[in-house]
């Protein structure tokens, strides 16, 4: 049993009476302006993880090269 058109409508009206529609606006763009800077900064978290994954990378290289020729002398 879910919830029909009829019902939402009835709540959003209730909603709509209880906080006026300026404050449903200002409700609404504080919430898009929210989900806008968490996508970048997931997407910045994740450039810098794929950076760090680089860096890693070659230190590791950078110190196995160093241990290579540690074992030649």
């Amino acid at each position: 049993m879910g919830i029909s058109v009829w019902q939402l409508l009835i709540l959003l009206a209730v909603v709509i009476l209880i906080f006026g529609t300026k404050k449903l606006k200002n409700v609404g763009g504080d919430l898009g302006s929210a989900i806008k800077s968490f996508k970048s900064a997931v997407k910045t978290g994740d450039d810098e993880a794929k950076q760090d994954q680089v860096e890693q990378a070659s230190d590791n290289s950078a110190k196995s090269e160093s241990v290579k020729k540690e074992d030649n002398v």
